[in-house]
Order: structure tokens, then C-alpha cells, then sequence
């Protein structure tokens, strides 16, 4: 396999979810630690989705201890292990950048109802 078709093939890769700006999202990201190799969760919001094809980027925004805390992700890093969706956010601008300035009851963002999530696989 040659370089080029290594880097088509990384650029192909699928998350399996689709999320936008606003939706409260876990990322589920390898950390190497020495010979150890471990999984940790980031959970927060998405204020930005930036790029496209293989340099495409999102931004994730939670509050730790009362700081804000903002973490920027490829979408395409083997690093990367999943990514889950929990709540999908209602909100009309695509770049969030005003949630830094807010902070308590004031920063969150409403849920979108219409996208709920539904069970479909019930046995009954």
C-alpha cells in the first residue's frame, strides 16, 4: 500500500455518528501513558466544526471545577476510539463561541425534541 492510498483510506473513515454545533457529545480518546495505553471520556459540548475532507476538526467545551475547559479533535485521529451522542442541542448559529463568556444556568442549551432518541428495536 503506498503512502497515498494510506492517507485516502484514513480519510474515509466514519465516526459513526453524525453531530453538529450544539449537541453535548463523549469522546472516547486514547491516551498512551508511558507503555500503558488507556481510554478516556471528554464530555461537553460542540461549539465548532471546522474544515473539511482530512483536516476536519471539532471543538469540545465542558466545565471542569468551574474553569471551561475547550478541546480541539480531528475528526480523523486513529486516537480517536468512538464518539456517543447524548443530547442534541437546539441552536442557530454554527460557531458557539458566545458560551465562554457564559457561565451557570445561563450556558446551557436547550435540547432539540424533535430528534430524540427512539427505540426501535423493541421485541415485544
Amino acid at each position: 500500500m503506498s503512502l497515498l492510498e494510506y492517507v485516502q483510506s484514513l480519510q474515509k473513515r466514519d465516526l459513526g455518528v453524525s453531530f453538529k454545533p450544539g449537541d453535548q457529545v463523549k469522546v472516547y480518546f486514547k491516551i498512551v501513558e508511558g507503555g500503558n495505553e488507556r481510554i478516556q471520556i471528554f464530555e461537553g459540548v460542540v461549539i465548532r466544526i471546522k474544515g473539511s475532507g482530512f483536516s476536519k476538526t471539532f471543538t469540545v467545551r465542558k466545565i471542569s471545577f468551574g474553569i471551561g475547559v475547550e478541546r480541539i479533535f480531528p475528526i480523523n485521529s486513529p486516537r480517536i476510539d468512538k464518539v456517543e451522542i447524548v443530547r442534541h442541542g437546539k441552536v442557530r448559529r454554527a460557531k458557539l463561541y458566545y458560551l465562554r463568556n457564559l457561565s451557570g444556568k445561563a450556558a446551557r442549551i436547550a435540547e432539540d425534541s424533535s430528534k430524540r432518541f427512539v427505540k426501535k428495536d423493541v421485541v415485544r
